[in-house]
């Protein structure tokens, strides 16, 4: 029997093609003005494109349910309270903004590094910088051996990635090979996991196995689901916040020489990347009863498609939504979600961000996208970046360069305290 087809595994028709993949806004800008609540028959779920709407949706995890789809219940990410609230508690013990900040050296020493690699004055952004970061980052904190990076991405890029067409055909063919990727992921990882029942080490998977929810241990699928969570979500979002935000520095030029001169100014950068250009762009949710939207009766288990990507540039929440504004403040973007799901990843994510174009631009000035070669959308329905990005640079020279610091009280440890 076919399972029910997950929606966030399908493209929209008026997005299904590489151009609107690549740039999708004014199509959801139009879609927001002409239909902010709509039926999709094709996806069978209920889009919504309007801020106000898809902040409740978000905000209300009661009427609007995480557990959707194959994964229902798996992870903290399709879990309900009170079991999300019991997982999240614990997990976040490693993503406070002190045990993030102390991540700092060392992902400086990351960034330095690959770009000492890059020996010639092209580079394709994102497979040499923006992907291998928080891939190492990532394993590192779990435990893993980075040397599997590259491993780690192909699993990733299958996990985000969403069928060819609406077709059943095509949305077996997905599913079957997502399940594939999740059977190698669990087996990675309780390989990884029978190597730390033996030598515990002081690392995040080690830490799992330790803790208890209410005097009872984790079971070897909750912890092995976290850490597939955890890979798929923190390598995805930053790659492409770092493709993205280098793709605006290129477009828009004139940032370059800004942002390298006032370093302090790379957080308000951050956010407006994430509002202009967000990493996710759609959000799932399921109803658990009749309710309202707009003008809409959206009936008891109906999917629900929360279009972020949409709400971003929604003109009565933001000034000149379709501008990219430094001085943006406040900046309310729901790139990393609201409520109790909102990311728990988001300050690596942010500092892992701030290091990777402080980098950059210490190094290098005149970043452009390089005329020679296409660049690929990620064939996703709720990711928004590419594939490649080729650019070509100028090296500084080392009279130009600033001192690389990220201060202890950073912008950014505020920022990740607000939802």
């Amino acid at each position: 029997m076919m399972q029910e087809k997950y929606a966030n595994m399908l493209n929209m028709t008026e997005l299904a093609t590489p151009e609107k993949m690549l740039f999708p806004f004014d199509t959801l800008r139009r879609l927001r003005h002409e239909t902010p609540v709509r039926y999709d028959s094709n996806r069978n779920c209920w889009d919504v494109f309007r801020y106000d709407d898809v902040q409740r949706i978000l905000k209300d995890s009661k009427t609007f349910s995480s557990e959707r789809g194959a994964g229902a219940g798996s992870t903290i990410l399709f879990m309900d309270p009170p079991k999300h609230k019991q997982m999240r508690d614990l997990v976040s013990r490693a993503f406070t903004p002190k045990a993030i900040q102390e991540l700092t050296p060392r992902i400086q020493s990351i960034a330095e590094q690959l770009l000492d690699a890059v020996t010639e004055d092209a580079m394709d952004i994102t497979s040499d910088f923006a992907t291998p970061l928080p891939v190492i980052v990532i394993a590192e904190l779990l435990g893993a051996p980075k040397e599997d990076r590259e491993q780690f991405k192909r699993w990733s890029d299958i996990l985000v990635e969403s069928a060819d067409d609406l077709s059943d055909e095509a949305f077996r063919r997905i599913t079957d090979k997502r399940m594939k990727a999740m059977e190698e992921l669990y087996g990675y990882f309780r390989n990884i996991m029978g190597q730390r029942a033996a030598e515990p080490q002081d690392d995040l998977i080690t830490a799992l196995m330790n803790a208890e929810i209410e005097g009872e241990k984790l079971t070897e699928k909750e912890i092995v689901s976290f850490c597939v969570l955890l890979l798929a979500a923190g390598n995805e979002t930053t790659t492409d916040l770092i493709t993205n935000g280098v793709r605006i520095l290129t477009e828009m030029p004139e940032l370059q020489e800004r942002l390298f001169q006032s370093p302090d100014l790379i957080p308000a950068f951050i956010e407006e990347v994430l509002r202009y250009y967000p990493p996710i762009v759609a959000i799932g949710r399921k109803a658990t009863d009749q309710v309202q939207i707009g003008d809409q009766t959206i009936e008891k288990g109906a999917q629900v498609i929360s279009w972020v990507g949409a709400a971003n540039r929604d003109e009565s929440r933001f000034v000149e939504p379709d501008a990219f504004r430094l001085d943006r403040k406040p900046n309310p973007h729901m790139t990393f979600g609201f409520g109790i799901h909102f990311c728990l990843g988001a300050p690596l994510a942010r500092l892992e961000g701030k290091i990777a174009f402080q980098a950059l631009l210490n190094r290098y000035q005149n970043l452009a996208r390089a005329s020679s070669g296409s660049i690929q959308p990620i064939q996703s329905s709720f990711v928004f970046g590419v594939k490649n990005y080729p650019i070509t640079m100028h090296i500084r020279q080392d009279d130009d360069m600033l001192p690389f610091v990220v201060p202890e009280n950073s912008p950014l440890i505020d920022l990740a305290e607000k939802p």
